[in-house]
């Protein structure tokens, strides 16, 4: 979704207001909603203050993110406010911290809610983008900014040129490609930080950039054919492969066939320097490598996506610097209920599936602070969290795990075989990362890469 087709210049302010309150009402009063029948802002101001007490949308990184869903026509509208000396708001004292609030309305026809919730959330992740938001000083700076952030574009940078160093890998990559008949080109386009320049040497191939970003602006270049996020994952570039072909089989940009050529090197280095063929049907075990043996039915690709992102970052990052061992269980939770039983009471009991989706970033945080507690996390295919805590007791089917593997893994693999379902473990010990399917385990994030990240 292209965020910046929804952000209009008038709708960009500097807040006056120094409450959080005031500062939401200053946004609303930017808004034409009130010209839409049965919206006021009153009762839009009650809905957003509301959410505010049961779940705080600030995101960190300086930026709140109120929002909400609307009977409105037009699918999206968003308000930008700066508040450079921080918001008073309930005596909670993160709220000093706001620098930018992003007031997000929805009309309640909008399908893709909680992936436009995801994508502002990643670009505020990213410290880069903070950055150049932070450094416009004047308010007609700001705004241009902002449009150039959420397009995609580079702030005006030019693309770098490639040194002749590059050149030739480059080319030397895509006559690799052809002599062992590659189906695609993988390229890490963090390798360069002013943007990666392709060109028409993989023409013949289809070309897919890994990336932090999620920049669509890439995939409106001619020569790429898609663009997949690895940003939450490992900064070991093998392990940032290996994710980076499982979410491409599960949006169905590889298949089981496909044998991939990668190019890449250090990020930010503006240098290549390796390439690497990989054969899907060899490097993912068979029954895993087609999209609808990797996929149970119900589970969407961006679901697992969102998944892995958070067990990775558990497994990297940890709680107060140790991994975090958890289990997620992902598909149908009705069948996958039939084999477990709560430890705890439910934590997500009660709530909208809006509210507890998974793909929903306010989510990220009551997630991790969850996954110390003991049991598995049921998550329906389509995000909503079910519930934490759950023991799996499936009945034990014939599996064979690797010395050092607990519980949690025997469990994964016993229930991924008693119901088409999918899970992702984190290693409590180690850190590793390691998808089930049907009782087979597959390692995403092995704990030797671990040690060198």
């Amino acid at each position: 979704m292209r965020i910046d087709r929804y952000i209009a210049k008038s709708r960009v302010i500097d807040i006056e207001s120094a409450d959080f309150e005031g500062a939401v009402s200053e946004l609303l009063n930017v808004c034409d909603v009130t010209k839409e029948r049965g919206i006021t802002k009153k009762g839009l101001l009650k809905e957003l203050m509301g959410r505010e007490e049961q779940m705080t949308t600030y995101l960190g990184n300086g930026v709140c993110l109120p929002h909400t869903r609307v009977k409105m026509k037009r699918p999206y509208m968003i308000a930008v406010g700066r508040c450079p000396n921080g918001l008073v708001y309930d005596g909670q004292e993160q709220y000093r911290d706001i620098r930018y609030i992003f007031l997000l309305l929805a009309s309640e026809r909008a399908r893709s809610y909680l992936y436009s919730l995801a994508s502002l959330a990643r670009v505020f992740q990213d410290s880069g983008h903070m950055a150049r938001l932070s450094a416009a000083e004047a308010l007609i700076d700001f705004r241009k900014e902002l449009k150039n952030v959420f397009g995609g574009e580079e702030g005006g940078k030019p693309r770098r040129r490639h040194n002749r160093f590059n050149n030739l890998i480059l080319r030397e990559a895509a006559k690799i490609a052809r002599g062992a008949q590659c189906t695609s080109a993988l390229i890490f386009a963090d390798t360069f930080g002013g943007g990666v320049e392709v060109g028409s040497v993989f023409k013949n191939f289809k070309t897919v950039l890994i990336a932090h970003g999620t920049s669509e602006a890439a995939t409106d270049r001619e020569e790429i054919d898609a663009v997949i996020p690895i940003r939450s994952y490992s900064n070991h570039r093998f392990s940032q492969l290996r994710s980076a072909v499982l979410i491409g089989l599960t949006r169905g940009i590889f298949s089981s066939q496909d044998r991939l050529c990668c190019v890449g090197g250090l990020p930010q280095s503006n240098q290549f320097d390796s390439i690497t063929v990989v054969d899907v049907e060899r490097e993912f075990d068979t029954m895993l490598a087609s999209k609808s043996d990797m996929l149970p039915a119900s589970v969407k690709p961006e679901v697992i996506e969102r998944v892995l992102a958070i067990a990775t970052e558990l497994a990297v990052e940890g709680r107060e610097g140790h991994p975090v061992g958890c289990l997620f269980a992902l598909g149908n939770a009705d069948s996958i209920s039939q084999y477990t039983k709560p430890l705890i009471l439910n934590p997500f009991y009660g709530y909208k599936d809006e509210d507890r989706n998974i793909l929903n970033p306010f989510m990220d945080e009551t997630v991790k602070e969850l996954s110390s507690i003991d049991g598995a996390f049921i998550i329906r295919g389509d995000g909503v969290l079910v519930s934490a805590g759950s023991l799996i007791h499936a009945p034990d089917y014939t599996h064979e795990l690797p010395s050092g593997l607990g519980s949690r893994h025997a469990a994964a693999a016993s229930i991924t075989q008693a119901v088409d379902c999918l899970c992702i473990v984190v290693s409590g010990s180690t850190g590793q990362v390691t998808l089930f399917r049907k009782g087979k385990m597959l390692p995403l994030i092995e704990k030797a890469l671990l040690r060198n990240s």
